[in-house]
């Protein structure tokens, strides 16, 4: 990644310049050891959020993804999700978005299956009544 000329990434992948500086980020702190892929898996989520973020390019929203779909961790819940928002305040007859601290409110009853609550939130964003 590092090797390659940033124009022919782009290129060849169809990314944008943004997300190519962003992958070379995350391929320097691998290279560089400041982000251990292989040790976050043994860390708590507070402390994985916080490697995450570090890297330029990467956020909360990514981080809370990577938890849920990569390391698997079950009580997970991505307040910074739209589809989530969307969803709760359906779900929950709200007038508007719920703001994260909200959500982390509403979210509370669902520990510590907070992951698998999200997934059949999703879910039921892709549900055709019948």
């Amino acid at each position: 990644m590092l090797a390659d000329d940033p124009e022919e990434l782009k290129a060849a992948a169809g990314l944008s310049r943004a997300k190519v500086s962003f992958l070379r980020s995350l391929a320097e702190h691998v290279l560089q050891g400041s982000l251990e892929l292989d040790r976050l898996d043994e860390l708590p989520d507070e402390d994985v959020i916080a490697e995450l973020v570090a890297v330029r390019g990467l956020g909360v929203w990514s981080a809370h993804m990577f938890l849920m779909f990569h390391l698997g961790r079950p009580d997970v819940l991505p307040v910074g999700d739209l589809g989530i928002r969307r969803i709760v305040m359906r779900r929950y007859g709200l007038d508007e978005l719920p703001a994260p601290a909200e959500l982390e409110s509403i979210a509370e009853p669902w520990r510590p299956y907070r992951t698998l609550a999200c997934r059949f939130l999703w879910r039921s964003l892709d549900a055709t009544p019948a």
